[in-house]
């Protein structure tokens, strides 16, 4: 049970992980743009930003500190 929850909730960092990476390279992109003047999406990843973006990389935060905390309780109890 607990690898399995282990592997669903890895499967979904790594997921996280790439729209956070995502984000941050449209983020950059935009920026430039906006900077030449060139329209390239920063008004809508700014409007993105609140509801997408910013829980996302929270929730990358907290999966990653729970998978450590999973892992150091089971080497802690010696389960496997």
């Amino acid at each position: 049970m607990k690898q399995q929850l282990l592997t669903w909730l890895n499967r979904f960092l790594v997921a996280d992980v790439f729209l956070v990476l995502f984000g941050f390279i449209w983020f950059a992109i935009a920026v430039i743009g906006k900077y030449l003047n060139i329209p390239l999406g920063f008004d809508l990843w700014y409007k993105l930003w609140q509801p997408l973006f910013n829980p996302a990389i929270g929730i990358l935060f907290l999966g990653a500190i729970a998978s450590w905390l999973i892992n150091k309780i089971s080497e802690k109890f010696g389960a496997n």
